[in-house]
């Protein structure tokens, strides 16, 4: 492509921007943290999902000092529900260490970015490039297919090595000059015009040098790897009272849905025909104690990204035994309407009602 096309579509792509851009609330400022907030925010996430949690997340934790003083479950329970708690937590490690080794600012440059945990290459370039005006190219999956289109190429954007290529796209038209500006306009411009399923090339600000445009392809780009379909796990949880409180446990640190709360629960390797008695086995060995099962009470499923989840609930009851907890890090006897204090994950979520309903069962104790 030559050098006065890119800067067509440079001039293009910013004005289309600066005079249709959303009005969102990280864009009323420059500030590194709150952009650093935001981009990791909008990671796998719709813009309106994220907006009322990045207002309240900016409400509690207003700078990085507040975010790096608060406790962990503080940071989750702002997040619970937006998914992906990983982020969450290295969010809270990168505050700490920036507080520890950059007085409390975050580094002005790409190579210190990529120093703090969960700040990889494309949060790192969009900070550097919102808020430090450096020329760093942004390429997420909404700017791999924008470039896909416009290069016409086959590469799938899914597929493993896929990155340089597209980096290559990126670099080319980043405008040197404007690279906030830029960068947010082609990322907005595959959120809105430039979709996945029906683009809307009517409204496109480059339409004109899109080459799957022009050759009538735009039905046959970008290109994608077809996955594997999503598995299916069957889990089985226990809500267990002694008295009139429950046992809720908390997740490892590291891993899957990590530091947050849930009832005890496992998910189901084998078939059986005495499901009571695999649950009663189960609890025992996570935590030390006997339980009585008393019933099935429900069923609760989730789609989360990478697999399906559907899980059978029943209220059981303390028999014997101390808390020695194999897996989960802490535990706590809590009244059931304390639940809600807790930062707990989508499924969990989804059992709140029942245990409502037990609550107001007065007969079930």
């Amino acid at each position: 492509m030559k050098k006065s096309i890119i800067q067509k579509i440079q001039q293009s792509l910013t004005r289309w921007y600066r005079e249709n851009s959303l009005d969102l609330p990280w864009r009323k400022t420059d500030d590194p943290y709150q952009v650093w907030v935001s981009e990791v925010m909008l990671q796998q996430t719709r813009i309106e999902t994220v907006i009322p949690y990045y207002n309240r997340f900016m409400e509690k934790f207003p700078d990085v000092e507040k975010l790096a003083g608060s406790d962990i479950q503080q940071v989750l329970k702002r997040w619970e529900g937006l998914g992906y708690y990983a982020r969450a937590r290295n969010l809270h490690k990168a505050a700490q260490v920036i507080c520890e080794k950059f007085q409390g600012r975050l580094p002005d440059t790409r190579e210190e970015l990529l120093t703090l945990p969960g700040i990889g290459g494309y949060i790192s370039a969009a900070i550097a490039s919102i808020s430090f005006h450096i020329p760093a190219a942004v390429v997420d999956g909404n700017v791999k297919r924008v470039l896909a289109r416009l290069f016409m190429d086959a590469t799938p954007i899914n597929a493993t090595g896929e990155k340089n290529q597209f980096e290559t796209y990126a670099v080319k038209l980043l405008d040197p000059d404007q690279p906030g500006d830029f960068n947010q306009a082609i990322m907005e411009l595959g959120q809105r015009i430039c979709k996945p399923g029906k683009p809307v090339c009517s409204d496109c600000p480059v339409q004109e040098f899109c080459m799957v445009f022009q050759a009538d392809k735009v039905g046959q780009y970008p290109v994608r790897v077809v996955k594997k379909s999503i598995p299916h796990k069957k889990m089985n949880y226990a809500i267990v009272f002694q008295g009139e409180k429950c046992l809720l446990l908390r997740r490892p640190a590291e891993g899957l849905l990590g530091d947050l709360w849930e009832f005890p629960g496992y998910e189901q390797d084998r078939q059986t025909d005495q499901p009571e008695k695999q649950l009663a086995d189960k609890i025992r060995r996570m935590t030390g104690i006997r339980i009585s099962v008393k019933e099935k009470i429900g069923t609760a499923a989730h789609a989360y990204t990478h697999f399906k989840v559907t899980a059978d609930i029943y209220l059981c009851f303390y028999k014997s035994g101390e808390i020695r907890l194999d897996g989960p890090t802490e535990h706590q006897w809590i009244l059931p309407e304390e639940i809600r204090q807790f930062p707990c994950h989508k499924l969990i979520h989804k059992i709140f009602p029942m245990l409502d309903r037990l609550v107001n069962q007065t007969e079930t104790f």
